[in-house]
Protein backbone atom coordinates (compact mmCIF):
# COMPACT_ATOMS: atom_id res chain seq x y z
CA UNK A 1 0.00 0.00 0.00
CA UNK A 2 2.80 2.71 0.66
CA UNK A 3 4.15 1.72 -2.71
CA UNK A 4 1.28 3.36 -3.94
CA UNK A 5 1.85 6.97 -2.60
CA UNK A 6 4.55 7.39 -4.70
CA UNK A 7 3.82 5.43 -7.30
CA UNK A 8 0.94 8.72 -8.00
CA UNK A 9 3.91 10.82 -8.10
CA UNK A 10 4.12 10.41 -12.35
CA UNK A 11 1.56 7.60 -13.38
CA UNK A 12 -1.77 9.64 -12.49
CA UNK A 13 -2.78 6.39 -11.07
CA UNK A 14 -2.96 4.45 -14.39
CA UNK A 15 -4.81 1.87 -12.11
CA UNK A 16 -8.11 0.78 -15.11
CA UNK A 17 -7.85 -2.69 -15.83
CA UNK A 18 -9.55 -2.93 -19.29
CA UNK A 19 -7.79 -5.05 -21.33
CA UNK A 20 -7.22 -4.48 -25.49
CA UNK A 21 -7.05 -6.17 -28.31
CA UNK A 22 -4.33 -5.56 -30.73
CA UNK A 23 -4.36 -4.06 -34.18
CA UNK A 24 -2.14 -3.33 -37.14
CA UNK A 25 0.35 -0.59 -36.30
CA UNK A 26 0.18 2.55 -38.67
CA UNK A 27 2.29 5.51 -38.46
CA UNK A 28 1.42 9.23 -37.31
CA UNK A 29 1.89 12.33 -36.91
CA UNK A 30 0.88 13.70 -33.49
CA UNK A 31 0.71 17.50 -33.00
CA UNK A 32 2.31 18.60 -30.18
CA UNK A 33 1.62 22.43 -28.91
CA UNK A 34 1.89 21.57 -24.75
CA UNK A 35 5.43 20.63 -24.10
CA UNK A 36 9.23 20.93 -25.19
CA UNK A 37 12.94 19.49 -24.43
CA UNK A 38 13.48 21.55 -21.33
CA UNK A 39 10.59 21.44 -19.38
CA UNK A 40 10.50 20.59 -15.39
CA UNK A 41 7.76 20.28 -13.22
CA UNK A 42 8.39 19.42 -9.62
CA UNK A 43 6.03 18.37 -6.88
CA UNK A 44 5.18 17.46 -3.57
CA UNK A 45 3.48 14.83 -1.90
CA UNK A 46 1.26 14.61 1.41
CA UNK A 47 0.24 11.72 3.04
CA UNK A 48 -2.84 13.22 5.24
CA UNK A 49 -0.98 15.97 6.79
CA UNK A 50 2.33 14.56 6.85
CA UNK A 51 4.92 16.17 3.87
CA UNK A 52 6.39 12.67 2.81
CA UNK A 53 7.65 12.53 -0.51
CA UNK A 54 9.44 14.77 -3.61
CA UNK A 55 8.79 14.61 -7.06
CA UNK A 56 10.22 15.46 -11.29
CA UNK A 57 9.57 15.62 -14.34
CA UNK A 58 11.61 16.23 -16.95
CA UNK A 59 11.99 16.22 -20.68
CA UNK A 60 15.88 16.61 -21.03
CA UNK A 61 17.25 19.27 -23.10
CA UNK A 62 18.03 17.60 -26.01
CA UNK A 63 16.04 14.82 -28.25
CA UNK A 64 18.37 11.75 -28.51
CA UNK A 65 18.11 9.36 -31.91
CA UNK A 66 16.41 5.40 -31.00
CA UNK A 67 16.25 3.35 -34.30
CA UNK A 68 16.23 6.05 -36.09
CA UNK A 69 13.59 7.93 -34.60
CA UNK A 70 14.23 11.31 -32.93
CA UNK A 71 12.41 11.00 -29.37
CA UNK A 72 12.19 13.22 -26.27
CA UNK A 73 13.87 11.52 -23.41
CA UNK A 74 11.86 11.70 -19.97
CA UNK A 75 12.94 11.09 -16.75
CA UNK A 76 10.79 10.80 -13.89
CA UNK A 77 11.86 10.40 -10.27
CA UNK A 78 9.97 10.37 -6.95
CA UNK A 79 12.09 10.48 -3.77
CA UNK A 80 11.01 10.42 0.43
CA UNK A 81 12.17 13.15 1.98
CA UNK A 82 14.75 12.53 4.49
CA UNK A 83 12.48 12.75 7.58
CA UNK A 84 10.25 10.00 5.66
CA UNK A 85 13.39 7.77 5.14
CA UNK A 86 13.04 6.07 8.44
CA UNK A 87 9.37 4.96 8.32
CA UNK A 88 9.55 4.29 4.46
CA UNK A 89 12.67 5.31 1.95
CA UNK A 90 11.66 5.37 -1.84
CA UNK A 91 14.10 6.30 -4.63
CA UNK A 92 12.34 5.86 -8.05
CA UNK A 93 13.43 6.43 -11.55
CA UNK A 94 11.49 6.08 -14.43
CA UNK A 95 12.83 7.21 -18.08
CA UNK A 96 10.95 7.26 -21.40
CA UNK A 97 11.91 7.86 -24.89
CA UNK A 98 8.80 9.19 -27.00
CA UNK A 99 8.79 9.39 -30.83
CA UNK A 100 8.39 13.05 -31.46
CA UNK A 101 6.43 12.52 -34.51
CA UNK A 102 4.01 9.63 -33.55
CA UNK A 103 3.96 10.53 -29.55
CA UNK A 104 4.44 6.48 -28.70
CA UNK A 105 7.77 5.43 -26.79
CA UNK A 106 10.33 3.24 -28.05
CA UNK A 107 12.05 2.61 -24.85
CA UNK A 108 11.13 2.39 -20.92
CA UNK A 109 12.95 1.87 -17.87
CA UNK A 110 12.09 1.71 -14.42
CA UNK A 111 14.79 1.98 -11.25
CA UNK A 112 12.53 0.97 -8.49
CA UNK A 113 13.69 0.99 -4.58
CA UNK A 114 11.15 1.76 -1.53
CA UNK A 115 11.47 0.54 1.28
CA UNK A 116 13.91 -1.83 0.62
CA UNK A 117 12.06 -3.51 -2.35
CA UNK A 118 14.49 -3.29 -5.37
CA UNK A 119 13.53 -3.91 -8.64
CA UNK A 120 14.37 -2.42 -12.55
CA UNK A 121 12.06 -3.03 -15.85
CA UNK A 122 13.30 -2.43 -18.96
CA UNK A 123 10.71 -2.55 -22.39
CA UNK A 124 11.57 -2.29 -25.45
CA UNK A 125 8.60 -1.17 -27.94
CA UNK A 126 8.10 -2.30 -32.09
CA UNK A 127 5.01 -0.61 -32.45
CA UNK A 128 5.73 -2.08 -36.34
CA UNK A 129 5.37 -5.58 -35.04
CA UNK A 130 2.81 -4.53 -32.08
CA UNK A 131 5.26 -6.35 -29.90
CA UNK A 132 6.52 -5.21 -26.40
CA UNK A 133 9.88 -6.51 -25.33
CA UNK A 134 10.54 -6.79 -21.99
CA UNK A 135 13.88 -7.45 -20.07
CA UNK A 136 14.92 -8.78 -23.97
CA UNK A 137 13.13 -12.22 -22.08
CA UNK A 138 9.75 -11.93 -22.42
CA UNK A 139 7.57 -10.41 -25.48
CA UNK A 140 3.62 -9.26 -25.70
CA UNK A 141 1.27 -8.02 -27.89
CA UNK A 142 0.34 -4.66 -27.94
CA UNK A 143 -2.04 -2.71 -29.97
CA UNK A 144 -1.46 0.39 -31.92
CA UNK A 145 0.05 3.39 -30.09
CA UNK A 146 0.68 1.70 -26.49
CA UNK A 147 1.92 4.09 -24.04
CA UNK A 148 4.36 3.52 -21.42
CA UNK A 149 3.35 4.81 -17.58
CA UNK A 150 5.08 8.09 -18.39
CA UNK A 151 4.87 8.44 -21.98
CA UNK A 152 1.14 8.02 -21.51
CA UNK A 153 0.84 11.27 -19.48
CA UNK A 154 2.77 13.36 -21.87
CA UNK A 155 0.29 11.66 -25.05
CA UNK A 156 -2.67 12.87 -22.90
CA UNK A 157 -1.35 16.51 -22.97
CA UNK A 158 -1.70 16.86 -26.48
CA UNK A 159 -5.27 15.51 -26.85
CA UNK A 160 -7.47 18.59 -27.28
CA UNK A 161 -9.76 19.37 -24.69
CA UNK A 162 -11.14 22.99 -25.69
CA UNK A 163 -14.21 21.52 -26.73
CA UNK A 164 -14.63 18.77 -24.02
CA UNK A 165 -17.90 18.59 -22.13
CA UNK A 166 -18.39 17.42 -18.56
CA UNK A 167 -18.84 13.30 -19.13
CA UNK A 168 -17.00 13.14 -21.99
CA UNK A 169 -14.31 10.16 -21.58
CA UNK A 170 -10.62 9.90 -23.23
CA UNK A 171 -8.67 6.68 -22.92
CA UNK A 172 -5.21 5.72 -23.96
CA UNK A 173 -3.73 2.21 -24.41
CA UNK A 174 -0.73 1.47 -21.76
CA UNK A 175 1.76 -1.31 -20.78
CA UNK A 176 2.35 -1.75 -17.36
CA UNK A 177 3.68 -4.47 -15.13
CA UNK A 178 3.72 -7.10 -18.27
CA UNK A 179 -0.25 -6.45 -18.59
CA UNK A 180 -2.25 -4.14 -20.73
CA UNK A 181 -5.04 -1.64 -20.15
CA UNK A 182 -6.83 1.19 -20.88
CA UNK A 183 -6.24 4.56 -18.81
CA UNK A 184 -9.50 5.41 -18.94
CA UNK A 185 -10.63 9.39 -17.52
CA UNK A 186 -13.49 11.19 -17.62
CA UNK A 187 -13.64 15.19 -18.40
CA UNK A 188 -15.57 16.70 -15.27
CA UNK A 189 -15.32 20.61 -15.79
CA UNK A 190 -13.56 23.53 -15.12
CA UNK A 191 -12.94 25.76 -11.88
CA UNK A 192 -9.91 28.06 -10.16
CA UNK A 193 -7.76 26.51 -7.16
CA UNK A 194 -5.47 27.84 -5.15
CA UNK A 195 -2.62 25.99 -4.77
CA UNK A 196 -0.32 28.43 -2.73
CA UNK A 197 2.37 29.34 -5.77
CA UNK A 198 -0.82 31.07 -7.02
CA UNK A 199 -4.25 30.68 -8.46
CA UNK A 200 -4.95 29.16 -11.45
CA UNK A 201 -7.78 28.07 -13.88
CA UNK A 202 -7.96 24.57 -14.31
CA UNK A 203 -9.36 21.43 -15.95
CA UNK A 204 -10.56 18.98 -13.60
CA UNK A 205 -10.52 15.10 -14.54
CA UNK A 206 -11.61 11.84 -12.85
CA UNK A 207 -9.61 8.42 -13.93
CA UNK A 208 -11.27 5.54 -13.97
CA UNK A 209 -9.87 3.63 -10.95
CA UNK A 210 -10.85 -0.26 -10.22
CA UNK A 211 -12.56 -0.09 -6.57
CA UNK A 212 -11.33 -2.47 -3.97
CA UNK A 213 -7.28 -3.12 -4.83
CA UNK A 214 -6.52 0.47 -3.90
CA UNK A 215 -9.62 2.76 -3.87
CA UNK A 216 -13.36 2.31 -2.42
CA UNK A 217 -14.86 3.98 -5.02
CA UNK A 218 -14.05 4.67 -8.91
CA UNK A 219 -14.34 8.51 -8.46
CA UNK A 220 -12.14 8.61 -5.63
CA UNK A 221 -9.50 10.28 -7.82
CA UNK A 222 -9.14 13.91 -8.81
CA UNK A 223 -6.48 15.54 -11.46
CA UNK A 224 -6.52 18.77 -11.54
CA UNK A 225 -4.89 20.15 -15.32
CA UNK A 226 -3.39 23.32 -15.93
CA UNK A 227 -6.48 25.48 -18.77
CA UNK A 228 -4.03 26.39 -21.21
CA UNK A 229 -2.12 25.65 -23.85
CA UNK A 230 0.37 23.61 -21.38
CA UNK A 231 -2.09 21.01 -20.06
CA UNK A 232 0.48 20.26 -16.82
CA UNK A 233 -1.17 18.60 -13.86
CA UNK A 234 -1.27 20.72 -10.83
CA UNK A 235 -2.33 19.03 -8.04
CA UNK A 236 -3.74 15.23 -7.88
CA UNK A 237 -6.05 14.01 -5.00
CA UNK A 238 -6.81 10.62 -4.32
CA UNK A 239 -8.48 8.60 -1.40
CA UNK A 240 -7.11 5.35 -0.93
CA UNK A 241 -7.80 2.09 1.21
CA UNK A 242 -4.92 4.05 4.10
CA UNK A 243 -5.84 7.76 3.68
CA UNK A 244 -6.02 10.81 1.64
CA UNK A 245 -2.92 11.67 -0.90
CA UNK A 246 -2.84 15.06 -2.33
CA UNK A 247 0.26 15.77 -5.07
CA UNK A 248 0.97 19.63 -5.35
CA UNK A 249 2.99 21.23 -8.25
CA UNK A 250 5.66 23.63 -6.38
CA UNK A 251 7.59 24.86 -9.21
CA UNK A 252 7.56 24.98 -13.25
CA UNK A 253 10.30 25.80 -15.82
CA UNK A 254 10.93 25.57 -19.94
CA UNK A 255 7.05 25.78 -20.46
CA UNK A 256 6.66 25.65 -23.34
CA UNK A 257 3.93 27.91 -23.76
CA UNK A 258 3.09 31.14 -21.37
CA UNK A 259 1.08 30.09 -18.20
CA UNK A 260 -1.88 32.01 -19.01
CA UNK A 261 -4.04 29.75 -16.56
CA UNK A 262 -2.50 31.61 -13.43
CA UNK A 263 -4.59 34.47 -12.51
CA UNK A 264 -2.28 35.99 -9.48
Amino acid sequence: MKKILFTLMFSLVTLATHQVDGEAYKVRTVENKAFREGEVLKFKLHYGFINAGLGELRVMDRAVNVGGKECLHVVATGRSISSFDWFFKVRDKFETYIDKQAMVPWKFAKDVYEGGYVFKDAYRFDHHSNVVHVNEKQQFQIPNYTQDIVSSFYYARTLDFKNARKGDTFEVPMFMDNELHRFKFRFVGREIVDLGIGKFRVMVFMPLVMKGRVFKHEEDLIVYVSDDENKIPLQIKANILIGAVKMTITDYSGLRNPMTSKLK
